[in-house]
């Protein structure tokens, strides 16, 4: 028989590769579908590519490949014998459990039991060989067929890798010692003891001592009082206050000069009087910055609609998508982009022609992985509502349980996950992020790889006319920019209830200097028609240049609709920054519409009584020559002399922060601080800063870099070389001015959230005649009747339309900081609202439509 067998795959030996270090093993899920080593029919594992096909789909990759020899895996899973959970029966670990898979369902792993199976299956004949088998196979076979078998899963490689910074136990945490000194620390109303500073604050574990953190460069966090701490006393282990939750909290090592972990955090808290469980709650590896508790408890308690009897839905578009951990935000924005019928047209309609042209790789194809995903959340096959005996003994189990939350499994988004945020610093590790963020860089990515094809997020895309008006002369200049979505301020100072928040700041202050417990918290409420206003009200223009005076002037700038998209994208402006610079969430509730008209918002272009500014360049900044810095007619460059001083304190030469401060544009010392890291290395980092010449202005097409610029002109040198100073790319730095109609600091954080495309010759063409960050040349080729009348072909695609409106879908938030907390989604179907939570969906009762992040509206048709 051995002779047999290792005739038989003769033919096929240079095809069987033996996983080497790097490769990834896809032995949980299919690349086209769910199918698992659990499902019925398994999982084929390619004995080349190591790539994983569920039945109906590892035909095809045969046929496209030709590679014959594949592993399939089957695990067996069933429930123990009554008893067996409850430790009568210890679990059954026999030899026939192999493979590093985890269990791939919501199953208590002590309630079931499973063994593995895998054999060898050659195709087209499906002739299978039973594994182990190592005495009739030949040794390559072997050795490959036992490599796949102990290779981690790449998604356990992949989750590794995102943890890469993982925090580790503290040396210190088992043995600390603390001191009888009868510390008792209360639960809010905290302040150093050396400087009475009240944000930024550590607790040493040791000793009980209350004392401030680091000072940061820009003079906010602290005085460092905590570390002197350490240093006179040695005592190593310090806890911040403000994250303290029932979870857990931050604890720093100042021996070890890290964040660890704590172990018996709750012991050593619990010396000093700090009961956890009364602290803030946290979720999925959280960052918190305030101390206020109840606003938040209340706000989960809303947003996820607790403690109501929610009736679970099952079938297509009912479909629930796991957590991977902190990945919420990833789950909630693409339940809402699949809400929409261009995207389940787009990638559900055309799956087979979408998986038949798929790439060697499917696990790398964007359109192959959302069509995947958009199937798995509208077939219906992963969403079965449970059999009738299934509940009866679930009932049994869970006696006084919510049953409807825990009946459907949801589909896992790891092969997506991992595709979207390959190379992004943020998404690609497993913290929490900003899912408005998160979708902006998915329509983006929708844009890159919808070239020549239809496009779904055309739906989403509009263009925003911006006036901008010189104060002195009164002339104006328009122009035009696209965008995805709006921003809307929420004017703190309108909110309805102004007199009792007044009260309550008060109250406030007053109980933590008198070391009280605090008042009963108060959110703001704010009418969305003060939002509204704040965003189209006029906003002054820094450092506006304006060409009719051919000198700095005031300027205001108001933004109208130039066209309405199909859907429209509200973000509320929530979030702020604390003195750890971490985005804090500021309390509010506003009164979102379910129907919205803008129509008095669209844009009317220049009037007949209105004057425009003259296409003047500003004085453009050269370098010069050093021979010629004796002239006596160049000014100094401006600088803002504190940020240097602030630099300078912290040990970097004076003109090195001189320069730094000059080429960040004044912007500040963060900034500038960034660019003394990149620069620090360069021959010249520490010479003197070389004055700059000023050329005279003379006539351009192109505009003030200060002021709005028709789409397609080149952005300014001084801007350019400003960006390109700080390490960015000429191409990439264009690109991100236009697309940010030649706004500096939004152009940085354009660059930020837009890694340089690899296509390097369709993104220098975008850099040179594009004024945006997506590719529409190849879907803007032919003309369209929805383009906007005052654009042309060439120029971005919308579907413009009437400004109505009614709300679908809106994302919400919870915790104090897009760093932390959850997200859920609800989203109106078949006249419903609908809860997702994570693999979780239900019907609503009471949709928090006050509490949203982010809302989503479609226009109405025309009666």
């Amino acid at each position: 028989m051995a002779a047999d067998l290792g005739e038989l795959l003769v033919p096929f030996m240079p095809t069987v590769r033996v996983p080497r270090t790097g490769d990834r093993v896809f032995k949980s899920e299919c690349a086209f579908s769910f199918d698992s080593p659990e499902s019925e029919g398994g999982l084929y594992v390619c004995m080349n590519t190591f790539l994983g096909f569920g039945r109906e789909h590892v035909e095809r990759h045969y046929r496209k490949t030709g590679q014959s020899v594949y592993m399939h895996l089957k695990r067996h899973v069933k429930e123990k014998a009554t008893g067996a959970a409850a430790g009568a029966i210890p679990r059954r670990r026999n030899g026939k459990v192999f493979l590093d898979l985890e269990l791939n369902r919501d199953f208590n792993g002590e309630d079931y039991e499973y063994e593995d199976e895998a054999k060898l299956v050659i195709f087209p004949d499906h002739f299978e060989i039973p594994l182990p088998n190592i005495e009739e196979l030949p040794a390559l076979v072997t050795i490959a067929c036992d490599a796949v078998l102990n290779a981690p899963s790449a998604y356990k490689k992949q989750e590794l890798d995102s943890w890469e910074e993982e925090i580790q136990v503290s040396k210190h945490a088992r043995s600390l010692r603390q001191l009888d000194n009868g510390v008792r620390i209360p639960p809010r109303g905290w302040k150093c003891q050396k400087c009475e500073m009240r944000e930024n604050l550590w607790l040493n574990l040791t000793d009980g001592a209350v004392l401030c953190g680091k000072w940061f460069f820009d003079g906010s966090g602290g005085n460092g009082h905590a570390l002197e701490h350490y240093k006179e006393t040695k005592y190593p282990l310090a806890v911040k206050m403000d994250t303290i939750t029932p979870d857990g909290a931050d604890v720093y090592s100042f021996e070890e000069e890290e964040a660890v972990l704590d172990p018996h955090i709750s012991d050593h808290l619990s010396h000093f009087g700090i009961d956890m469980l009364q602290m803030q709650i946290k979720t999925e590896n959280g960052h918190h910055t305030d101390n206020n508790s109840r606003p938040r408890v209340s706000e989960w308690e809303v947003i996820q609609e607790s403690g109501m009897k929610l009736k679970a839905v099952f079938g297509s578009g009912y479909t629930g998508i796991k957590n991977l951990g902190n990945s919420c935000y990833l789950g909630t924005v693409i339940q809402v982009l699949f809400s929409i019928p261009d995207f389940q047209r787009m990638y559900v309609g055309n799956l087979q022609r979408i998986f038949d042209y798929s790439p060697l790789d499917p696990s790398l194809d964007f359109a192959t992985q959302m069509a995947k995903l958009g199937h798995g959340l509208l077939s219906g096959q992963h969403s079965k509502p449970p059999m009738k005996s299934e509940l009866i003994e679930q009932v049994m189990k869970e006696e006084n349980k919510v049953l409807n939350w825990h009946q459907q499994k949801g589909v896992s988004p790891r092969m997506l996950k991992a595709l979207v945020s390959r190379g992004h610093p943020e998404f690609s590790s497993s913290r929490q992020q900003d899912a408005q963020e998160f979708l902006m860089h998915v329509i983006n990515l929708v844009e890159r790889n919808s070239s020549g094809t239809e496009n779904p997020s055309d739906v989403f895309r509009f263009l925003v006319e911006e006036r901008v008006q010189c104060c002195q002369t009164r002339r104006v200049r328009y122009s035009q920019r696209v965008d995805y979505c709006i921003q809307l301020p929420a004017p703190i100072e309108a909110a309805t209830n102004r007199e009792e928040l007044l009260a309550y700041e008060t109250k406030r202050r007053d109980a933590e200097e008198n070391m009280r417990a605090p008042p009963e918290p108060v959110r703001a409420r704010i009418p969305f028609t003060a939002c509204l206003q704040a965003f189209t009200e006029p906003d002054n223009v820094p450092d506006f240049w304006s060409s009719a005076l051919q000198a700095k002037s005031a300027g205001v700038k108001t933004s109208r609709f130039a066209s309405f998209p199909e859907y429209l994208i509200l973000q509320i402006k929530k979030f702020t920054f604390g003195v750890d610079w971490v985005p804090k969430k500021l309390d509010l509730a506003i009164d979102v519409p379910d129907f919205l008209d803008l129509s008095r918002l669209r844009a009317a272009g220049l009037q007949a009584s209105e004057e425009e500014l003259p296409d003047l360049l500003p004085p453009i900044v050269l370098a010069e020559d050093t021979r010629d810095n004796s002239m006596g007619s160049i000014d100094s460059p401006e600088i803002d002399e504190a940020a240097v001083m602030q630099l300078a304190e912290m040990g970097f030469p004076l003109e090195a922060c001189r320069k730094a401060v000059y080429y960040t544009g004044n912007m500040g010392p963060e900034m500038a601080f960034n660019w003394i890291i990149a620069h620090m290395e360069e021959p010249d980092f520490a010479e003197p800063l070389t004055l700059p010449s000023v050329m005279d202005p003379g006539p351009s097409t192109s505009d003030s870099p200060m002021g709005a610029t028709p789409l397609g002109n080149s952005p300014p040198e001084e801007s350019i070389a400003i960006l390109t100073s700080m390490g960015f790319p000429r191409a990439h730095s264009i690109q991100a001015l236009k697309a940010t109609n030649y706004n500096l600091e939004r152009a940085l954080d354009w660059i930020f959230t837009h890694p340089e495309e690899e296509e390097s010759d369709a993104l220098s063409d975008m850099a040179d005649t594009e004024p945006n960050d997506n590719a529409f040349s190849n879907a803007n080729s032919h003309s369209d009747p929805t383009l906007s009348p005052d654009r042309d072909a060439s120029g971005p695609r919308v579907k413009d339309g009437p400004g109505r409106y009614e709300l679908f879908a809106f994302i919400s938030h919870m915790g104090a900081s897009t760093m932390s907390g959850r997200y859920v989604c609800h989203i109106k179907k078949e006249g419903r609202w609908v809860i997702y939570n994570d693999h979780k969906v239900c019907l609503s009762e009471r949709p928090p439509k006050d509490l949203g992040y982010i809302y989503f509206y479609h226009r109405l048709s025309i009666s």
